[in-house]
């Protein structure tokens, strides 16, 4: 089993972290295009962690499970209004089971990455594969890799940079690694945590979805359905079972 990554101290500031994704117009999409997906079925969510996005797409009527590795992530979720009315399983999601079968299963903000072998990243998608109906979708939000525009050379790339927070990720092209270091001010000290990830390429994304029987329905840049091009930097992907 993995690393958990996620332990108190990072869930106990976890909802109070700012930026797109928290953005109540990003949620609001993004459970827009879920609950478009679900079309009234069940959904799971792969890391589901604290119910960013689980809480409000269970309000909109879908009856949403999760698989998380987190047990605090998951306790901040239970203690929220709805939470507990969400059954969420403790493990792997590479490779937990729950029983029944979902229209829907979906990974969001680049949680793919967090499997870091290329095995445990196809494990991921046989898994969701496994726990969908026929016709059901496996949706998936990940950054494009920025390796295309740095220098030859350069394996370091910032990308937040404010009064209590530095964050900045080191690539490995050799191993197709990534680790984002971040330096938090916390109560006047600065406190380093650094998280290893496996990045991957959209083409190589559905290769894993065709040897878990999916197909590509739509990739777009984000929930908004942006058209994805050459300069997107992240990708909102669905593959279809059967």
């Amino acid at each position: 089993m993995p690393e958990d990554y996620f332990g108190e101290e990072v869930a106990a500031r976890y909802d109070d972290s700012s930026g797109e994704h928290y953005e109540p117009a990003t949620i609001e999409a993004t459970v827009d295009f879920l609950a478009e997906l679900a079309t009234g079925g069940p959904a799971l969510e792969l890391g589901i962690g604290t119910g960013r996005i689980a809480l409000p797409l269970s309000q909109r009527g879908v009856r949403v499970h999760g698989i998380d590795l987190s047990e605090v992530m998951v306790a901040r979720l239970r203690a929220k209004p709805g939470g507990r009315e969400i059954e969420v399983a403790i493990g792997d999601f590479a490779t937990t089971r729950l029983e029944g079968a979902f229209r829907l299963a979906y990974l969001v903000f680049n949680t793919i990455n967090n499997l870091t072998t290329q095995d445990a990243q196809v494990a991921c998608f046989e898994n969701a594969a496994a726990h969908l109906e026929p016709g059901g979708c496996f949706v998936i939000e990940v950054g494009v890799p920025k390796l295309r525009s740095l220098p030859p050379g350069q394996r370091f790339v910032p990308f937040d940079v404010s009064d209590d927070h530095i964050g900045v990720d080191e690539y490995d092209p050799l191993n197709q690694g990534l680790v984002s270091h971040h330096l938090t001010l916390i109560d006047g000290a600065w406190r380093r945590r650094s998280i290893p990830f496996r990045y991957v390429w959209p083409a190589e994304l559905d290769l894993m979805a065709r040897l878990a029987g999916l197909r590509l329905r739509e990739r777009c840049e984000d929930w908004n359905r942006t058209p994805f091009t050459a300069e997107s930097r992240k990708h909102v992907s669905v593959w279809k079972k059967g």
